[in-house]
């Protein structure tokens, strides 16, 4: 019966290691979320709004061809 006892006792140690490190990783996601900010943020800063800058002017704007301008 003691190889018993033992074995349920390991499962425990793993389960509450398991567990623990889960909150480690969660807590580290969150700071690091909290560090970086949105990823939006990001691409205004660093001029890369690509709505903005395709709607500036209408030339940007595509328009399908005729079939007889395809030819």
């Amino acid at each position: 019966m003691a190889m018993r006892s033992r074995t349920t006792f390991k499962k425990r140690q793993k389960e509450l290691a398991r567990q623990e490190k889960q909150r480690d990783k969660a807590a580290r996601r969150v700071q690091r979320k909290l560090e970086t900010g949105s990823p939006g943020d990001r691409l205004s800063d660093e001029g890369l709004d690509l709505e903005d800058d395709l709607t500036e002017d209408g030339d940007d704007v595509l328009e399908p061809a005729t079939p007889s301008e395809a030819q």
